[in-house]
């Protein structure tokens, strides 16, 4: 089941081949002048050029082929040679009746699908997440939902920073600050080989009792600078980070304990903004195959001696910029940050071998992306092409810098949400919305309509730009906003239930206004939307579709009665358009990871 464009791009194809022409001139696309036709094709033009022609001779050869084609109303030539297309009423009607009939509303499978893994959000331990991890969140599960649907097999993955030198920092710096769990970590022996349970249960019990998240996030911060002044408890941690990584058994459970405390928190968070994970591996996962993936690399002979590090050369000829090595290990003999990547492409490898690995991670890493990227093309972890950085841009403040408090600190992922559930009440509120509900209702209502607001306003942007952080206008129920279309859902929801009190049922979808006609072609148009988002995996292009739709269906609610139609059956009709509009304008919606209330 094509839509309009695809099987008219067919058609348009089939008529340049008849016309002795490459078929590809035949493509079709949306009319930049919608007043005048539905579609047109410019192939004439670059056939002409190709073919050395005129282009109006050719395109004249081409509307008498097409002029046949009982799907369209007319069929003309415009300018230097562009072929104006519009559709008929009855078979936009028939498309119309095709989409809502199917659960996809027009949404097709992919013919190949794959296996995809994406990487995004990467949380830490200890820290609790902040401003800067929202858009890899949003638009990594945003492209998770979009791949998922179009058919392919999709594991999403935190990739949780939950090892390395913070490790190390923390273990020393509370050893340091409680003598209680200093005097039970060191009553543990250096391995879980007998090991009294007892003894682990009894530091478990007390760093439930005494480290919360929030202490991590108070131990941390204090530690980080502290190391900067104090070289000897630098060199502890560094110490206390090498042990952890060896196997001492003190030191595992107290890290186990940071990951545990850190994740419930983090999961609550994720959560709260729509955002769910398949996996939650960390670095930790991969520890073990560091040792024998640096034999692995050093028996192909990728391994360079440089300046005591060992390092893997990923430059080429035709490199524009220059592209630094790998440092695989370092010179004090520890892996690196990159190290672990690798070891990570490997693990995904063998793990779930997937044919795609998209990196949702800030712009700003895309050197680091491309040499790690080339190190496992290299090793044959991956094959060329199959790892990919879905770069972004930054959220900053009407200064045009990166978003920060009126104090000038990062702002905290939770201050955050809570800061727009708190401006989406006091919306609610002035529209004189969500007056009818309970306050549990209202609650829910009020944290939907701000996860909206966040979500579209990043969404609404291509991912590779950067946009300016504005809550009182994201949160507005007019203009291009999330609370706009879930707005409009509601609307579309009460309409519906009024039908439905009143007997009235939906029926055949007949197109005849101008309204519908814009409607219909806008259904029509979700494939296409979906398409350019996965090829360009941009969300930008699922959220435009939406925002079209809600605009359409609002002019055509003013310029169709449904309720008060002439007749039963053009009653059916609309109401029709209006489910398929619900349904289309939701699954959109659920592809940007926001929910509409049923009421407000």
């Amino acid at each position: 089941m094509n839509d309009l464009k695809r099987s008219l791009s067919e058609a348009a194809s089939a008529a340049f081949q008849a016309a002795g022409l490459p078929p590809e001139f035949g493509r079709v696309t949306a009319s930049d002048r919608p007043d005048l036709a539905d579609f047109q094709c410019n192939g004439a033009l670059a056939a002409a050029k190709s073919a050395k022609r005129n282009p109006r001779e050719i395109a004249t050869q081409v509307v008498e082929i097409l002029k046949a084609d009982p799907r369209l109303s007319s069929v003309e030539i415009a300018g230097a040679g562009f072929i104006n297309l519009r559709v008929s009423d009855e078979a936009l009607s028939v498309r119309a009746r095709e989409i809502a009939a199917d659960a996809r509303t027009g949404a097709q499978v992919l013919d190949a699908p794959r296996r995809v893994l994406i990487d995004y959000a990467g949380p830490n331990v200890a820290k609790p997440m902040h401003v800067g991890h929202l858009r890899a969140s949003i638009i990594g599960e945003s492209i998770k939902r979009l791949y998922r649907f179009r058919g392919d097999e999709v594991l999403g993955d935190a990739h949780f920073g939950d090892w390395g030198f913070q490790m190390g920092l923390l273990i020393s710096a509370i050893l340091d600050e409680d003598a209680a769990i200093r005097a039970l970590v060191e009553k543990l022996p250096d391995t879980a080989a007998g090991a009294d349970p007892a003894d682990e249960a009894a530091l478990n019990a007390e760093l439930d009792t005494r480290i919360a998240l929030a202490d991590l996030d108070r131990i941390y911060p204090a530690a980080s600078l502290r190391q900067k002044e104090d070289a000897a408890f630098k060199e502890r941690a560094r110490k206390a980070t090498a042990e952890l990584q060896n196997g001492r058994y003190g030191y595992r459970v107290l890290w186990s304990h940071f990951v545990k405390v850190s994740r419930v928190a983090l999961e609550r968070e994720f959560h709260a903004l729509g955002v769910d994970f398949d996996l939650w591996k960390g670095e930790s996962d991969v520890n073990d195959l560091i040792e024998p993936m640096v034999g692995q690399l050093e028996a192909k002979g990728l391994l360079v001696e440089d300046q005591g590090a060992r390092i893997v050369r990923v430059a080429r000829e035709d490199d524009k910029q220059d592209v630094p090595p790998l440092l695989v290990v370092s010179s004090e003999g520890s892996a690196m940050y990159g190290t672990t990547d690798l070891a990570t492409i490997l693990d995904r490898r063998q793990s779930f071998d997937p044919h795609l690995i998209l990196y949702c991670v800030d712009q700003r890493q895309a050197l680091h992306f491309e040499t790690v990227f080339r190190a496992a093309y290299l090793a044959g972890y991956a094959d060329e092409g199959s790892l990919e950085h879905i770069g972004f841009g930054t959220m900053n403040g009407t200064d045009g810098k990166p978003f920060k408090t009126r104090a000038g600190g990062v702002l905290k992922l939770h201050d955050l949400i809570e800061m727009a559930r708190e401006k989406a009440r006091e919306r609610l509120r002035e529209a004189g919305l969500g007056a009818e509900l309970s306050e549990e209702q209202f609650e829910d209502t009020a944290h939907k309509v701000g996860v909206a607001a966040l979500k579209f306003a990043d969404l609404q942007n291509f991912r590779g730009t950067s946009y300016v952080f504005d809550l009182d206008r994201f949160t507005s129920f007019e203009g291009k906003t999330g609370p706009y279309l879930l707005y409009q859902s509601v609307r579309i929801k009460s309409v519906l239930r009024k039908a439905a009190e009143a007997g009235a049922t939906a029926g055949e979808i007949v197109i005849g206004e101008q309204a519908e006609r814009d409607l219909a072609m806008l259904l029509d148009a979700f494939e296409g939307a979906l398409q350019e988002a996965y090829d360009k995996k941009a969300p930008n292009f699922v959220a435009e579709h939406a925002y079209r739709l809600a605009q359409s269906f609002s002019k055509f609610y003013a310029a169709c009665p449904i309720m008060s139609a002439d007749t039963d059956a053009l009653r059916a009709s609309r109401l029709a358009l209006a489910e398929t509009t619900l349904r289309q304008l939701e699954l959109a919606l659920d592809l940007l990871g926001v929910e509409a209330p049923e009421r407000m």
